[in-house]
């Protein structure tokens, strides 16, 4: 028996400075046959008594003093809930407790009845716990050996549903044999006859010796789809057959092997039908890891037992997790009454098996899955075997999503489009009528004719933003590059925002740097950007609101930032917002809201110039703001003065001019405003009139129109120039294509200017103002 003294240098200190309760508890170890142990202090050092020693095994006696945990780590996970309760105060108790313990240097099946009890300091604080245990494994041992003892003789006396027979003293003689047993080895006359003698063939492939060494050892031996070779008839040939069996020593009443009993079935049958279904299984499954579905399989009662990789690298699931009816777990839980629903209805019925629903991924995002199932059916018609798969058609309801959105966006705009055009052409159609009627003094002309040029020049603006937005998102697009002072791109943009903005009533503040950025890109593309943010500012944000333009450097880009305080932008519509067609909700206040089509230009424009933007809002009410980024560059030396532009209106000539339209309207209103010009002007409606007419009288300036009928204006203009008497006529080109290929055409035909309709007067203008200069009209003077 250890003693007190002998635990004098453990962790704990000297005895007599241990709390009164841990005395106590070491008093009653040491006077105990019982095996008892104590763990103490924050480390649980362990203490214990001779009995428990026996316990530890090699573990004694290095285990006297060390932390609990170390002693025991193999059981530790086991036993920690009841040393955490213990160590709360409560009390455990456990009877034949199976712990897999290494206490000899390897791991053994043990039981224990023990029970752990909380231990107090001296202030009444739980500071260790005490352990009574006895070690019950031969106890659990010896009971389950009568239990199956118990079993064996239960199996022996009830009725065998395959092969049976009892064989008799060492030279296993047959005393019994059933019929199944006589079928399966093709001979009837085996009783009184040992199995050698019966069966000669078996001797080679060890059955007899598996006869000896159980009736020698007195320990049954089970034999599962054993492979034997039979002669189950006279002079016939050895037939392989599979054989599931089980020899059973038979005792006498001193308890000496005095037999032993045979008892299986032949499974041949079922071990050939098994290999072909495992071997087409195996088929199966690795043909289900090579496709990108994720792939199952289930027992004809719909225990799913199999997943292909696909399914676990999806889920992130283990095998112990998917198994046995774990799989429900990635599924949505608003989805699974449904899916289990139909998963029913197909096992009872037999019939396939779809539906789509959500599961959840490895990450935790939930994606929709369409999930069909077939059944496999043997020769019989019956069913072997599920066999599923699981598409991924989330990428298909987002496209089928967006395109709802955008047939959603493609109607609305074209309501849009309508309502943006009929309302200039309601004060347009007006202003005609009423200089239909001739009863307008000149202020009313004048007046009615400024409704037009407005009106038309909003519409050009329309169309010319239709086109341009097709041209930038084609890539159609060819940017003038040049380093930019970026302030006074900014400052310009203001410039052409501001009447909206003063018509608006906003206030606007800029904040510049004193040093101002550069950027290389197309000036007038990045007021375009700039402008068109600006005005989408003032147009969602009411009267009397703040709009402020903010540019910064932050790092290698320049920032360009607009803010305002307007009606901002819903959180659903955010990520739409540089999309084409796309504009919040329009309201009568803003009936001249535009075709949506800005931010889209607006982003394609800043991607082309190596840049980014973004829009952020805090929701409805909130205001707005966009973020245009550049990337920098260096600044510049000296740039060039601008060139100054003609804006001065031109006023008569001497040699006339000719227009060539087969639209008559179009060719009569612009032969007015050239006559209104002082210019004598002839139209005509075809290419044919134009070339006798030239031949006439040698016109010094000629519009012609592309689409003419017959003849088109692309080939007037070549045998135009192949007259030596019009060499120094200019011929403008009127179309309504604009697109740069367009423009190159007409040059290349031989055209000098290419005017897109409705062309503006300024552009007339400027045309009469270039060939003023020359000398077939000769100067030109300035008219007010």
């Amino acid at each position: 028996m250890m003693r007190a003294h002998d635990w004098r240098d453990s962790p704990l200190g000297p005895p007599l400075g241990w709390p009164v309760a841990l005395r106590s508890v070491v008093a009653l170890m040491l006077n105990s046959k019982f095996p008892m142990f104590i763990a103490w202090g924050p480390q649980l050092a362990f203490l214990y008594n001779d009995s428990y020693a026996e316990i530890l095994g090699d573990k004694h006696p290095t285990a006297l003093g060390r932390p609990f945990q170390s002693i025991w780590a193999e059981i530790w996970d086991d036993i920690w809930p009841s040393i955490d309760d213990a160590l709360h105060g409560r009390a455990t108790y456990h009877e034949n407790l199976p712990l897999t313990m290494n206490r000899r240097g390897y791991d053994e099946q043990t039981w224990f009845t023990f029970s752990y009890s909380p231990v107090y300091d001296d202030g009444g604080t739980v500071a260790g716990m005490f352990c009574a245990v006895v070690e019950t494994t031969e106890q659990v041992l010896a009971a389950g050996h009568r239990a199956e003892e118990i079993e064996r003789m239960r199996l022996l006396f009830q009725e065998a549903p395959g092969i049976l027979a009892v064989l008799r003293s060492p030279s296993h003689t047959f005393e019994i044999a059933n019929d199944a047993y006589l079928q399966l080895i093709g001979r009837t006359d085996v009783v009184g006859r040992n199995v050698a003698d019966v069966m000669p063939e078996v001797r080679d492939q060890g059955f007899v010796a598996l006869l000896d060494q159980v009736y020698a050892s007195g320990e049954a031996h089970v034999g599962r789809e054993m492979p034997i070779m039979l002669r189950r008839q006279a002079g016939g040939m050895l037939e392989q057959r599979f054989v599931s069996f089980i020899f059973q020593p038979i005792r006498d009443h001193r308890g000496a092997v005095s037999g032993i009993f045979v008892e299986g079935s032949d499974v041949t049958e079922a071990v050939y039908a098994t290999r072909a279904l495992r071997e087409s299984e195996q088929r199966l499954r690795q043909l289900a890891n090579t496709i990108p579905q994720l792939a199952w399989m289930a027992a004809p009662d719909g225990d799913t037992h199999w997943f292909n990789d696909r399914w676990f690298a999806f889920t992130g699931a283990t095998s112990t997790q998917a198994l046995q009816g774990g799989w429900r777990d990635w599924f949505h839980p608003d989805d699974l009454p449904r899916l289990m629903a139909a998963w029913n209805r197909s096992l009872v019925g037999g019939a396939p098996y779809e539906v789509t629903a959500r599961m959840r991924a490895a990450s935790g995002e939930y994606r929709s899955f369409l999930i069909v199932a077939a059944p496999l059916r043997d020769a019989e018609g019956n069913i072997v075997q599920w066999f599923g798969t699981n598409t991924d058609v989330t990428p298909i309801e987002l496209a089928q999503q967006e395109l709802k959105d955008a047939n959603r966006r493609k109607d609305e705009f074209l309501a849009m489009l309508a309502h943006e055009l009929r309302n200039p052409l309601a004060p347009i159609a007006t202003a005609a009528e009423l200089l239909r009627l001739g009863k307008l003094d000149d202020a009313r002309i004048r007046q009615t004719s400024a409704v037009i040029g407005r009106q038309v020049e909003h519409m050009t603006k329309l169309v010319d933003d239709l086109l341009d937005v097709s041209r930038v998102t084609r890539g159609l697009v060819t940017l003038r590059r040049e380093t930019l002072d970026f302030n006074a791109v900014a400052t310009e943009a203001v410039e052409q925002a501001g009447a909206l903005m003063d018509a608006r009533q906003h206030r606007l503040t800029m904040a510049l740097p004193a040093e101002a950025p550069y950027v290389q890109g197309d000036r007038t593309r990045l007021i375009q950007v700039l402008s068109n943010i600006l005005n989408n500012a003032a147009r969602y944000t009411p009267p009397g609101g703040q709009i402020a333009l903010a540019v910064a450097v932050e790092g290698d880009e320049a920032i360009a930032t607009v803010s305002d305080n307007g009606i901002g932008i819903p959180a659903q519509l955010l990520p739409h917002v540089f999309d084409l067609f796309t504009q919040a909700e329009r309201s009568p206040d803003r009936s001249q809201g535009g075709l949506g089509l800005g931010l889209a230009l607006v982003k394609s424009l800043v991607e082309l110039h190596g840049g980014r933007v973004s829009a952020s809002s805090a929701g409805a009410g909130q205001g707005s703001r966009f973020r245009v980024c550049l990337p920098t560059v260096a600044a510049p030396g000296a740039s060039a003065p601008d060139v100054p532009r003609d804006t001065t209106v031109p006023h008569g000539g001497r040699r006339p001019l000719m227009v060539v339209d087969d639209n008559a309207d179009a060719a009569q209103t612009l032969a007015l405003l050239l006559d209104a010009a002082g210019y004598a002007v002839t139209a005509c409606g075809g290419a044919a009139e134009a070339l006798e007419l030239v031949r006439q009288q040698v016109p010094a300036l000629m519009f012609v129109d592309i689409g003419l009928p017959g003849m088109d204006g692309y080939e007037l203009v070549q045998q135009l120039r192949a007259l030596p008497e019009l060499a120094g006529t200019c011929i403008v080109a009127l179309t309504g294509y604009g697109q740069p290929e367009d423009r190159a055409r007409a040059l290349a035909a031989g055209f000098d200017e290419h005017l897109v309709k409705p062309v503006q007067a300024k552009a007339i203008y400027a045309v009469l103002n270039r060939v003023a200069k020359s000398p077939q009209l000769g100067s030109v003077p300035a008219g007010d």
